[in-house]
C-alpha cells in the first residue's frame, strides 16, 4: 500500500523528483528510439522502449497522490507492453544476427546511454531515500525501475561501443538479447503489481 506524503514540503519534493524523471525519460526515450531507427539497432530499440515504460512509471507515482487511484489496469497493460517488447527485441535481434538487418554504429546512441548511466543511478538513489522517509511503496518500486534502466543502459552501451570501435555488428544484437530476461522479469512484476505500473 502506498503512503501519501502528509506534509507539503515532502509532497512537493516528490513531485519535483518525478517531474525531473519525466523530463529526462522523455528525452531519453525520444533520442534512443530515433537512434535505433537510424542505426537499425536492436539494443537501442530495447533501451528506448524501456525508457518509455519508465516514463509511465514516473507519471504513475505522481498519479498515486490523487485520491482513489487504482493501478491494476495500468499494471497489466505495462506488463503486456514489456512482453511484447521482449518479443520484438528478440525477433529484431535474430533478424540482425541472420544478416537481414545490419546494425550500424550510433554515436548519438552511445551518448544517450552514457548520459543514462550517469543520471539514472542518481535518480534511483534520491527516490530510494525519499521512499524510505515517506513509506511510499510506489516510489520505492520506481527507484528499482530507475536502477533497472541504468543496467539496460550499460548492456546497450556495451553492444554499441563494440560495434562502433571494432565493427562487430552482432554485438549490438547480443546486447539486445541480454536485455530480454530483464524485460520479462519486469513484465511479470508489473503484472503482479509489484512495480509502479511499468517495467
Amino acid at each position: 500500500m502506498t503512503t501519501l506524503p502528509a506534509n507539503p514540503p515532502t509532497r512537493n519534493r516528490l513531485i519535483l523528483l518525478q517531474s525531473v524523471t519525466l523530463v529526462w525519460m522523455l528525452i531519453e526515450c525520444a533520442v534512443s528510439l530515433f537512434s535505433a531507427a537510424r542505426a537499425h539497432s536492436p539494443a537501442l530499440l530495447a533501451f528506448g522502449f524501456d525508457s518509455f515504460v519508465e516514463l509511465l512509471s514516473a507519471a504513475l507515482v505522481i498519479l498515486t497522490l490523487t485520491p482513489h487511484f487504482s493501478r491494476k489496469r495500468i499494471d497489466r497493460a505495462a506488463g503486456t507492453l514489456l512482453f511484447v517488447l521482449a518479443a520484438v527485441v528478440g525477433l529484431t535481434s535474430l533478424l540482425a544476427l541472420a544478416g537481414k538487418v545490419q546494425p550500424e554504429p550510433s554515436p548519438l546512441g552511445i551518448a544517450i546511454t552514457v548520459a543514462a548511466l550517469l543520471i539514472m543511478p542518481l535518480l534511483a538513489w534520491q527516490k530510494r531515500k525519499l521512499a524510505r522517509q515517506t513509506g511510499n511503496s510506489a516510489l520505492a518500486a520506481d527507484s528499482v525501475q530507475s536502477a533497472t534502466c541504468a543496467h539496460l543502459a550499460l548492456i546497450a552501451l556495451t553492444g554499441l561501443v563494440l560495434n562502433a570501435a571494432f565493427h562487430i555488428a552482432w554485438a549490438d544484437s547480443l546486447a539486445a538479447l541480454a536485455a530480454i530476461p530483464i524485460l520479462i522479469v519486469e513484465g511479470r512484476r508489473a503484472m503482479r503489481g509489484q512495480s509502479c505500473g511499468c517495467c
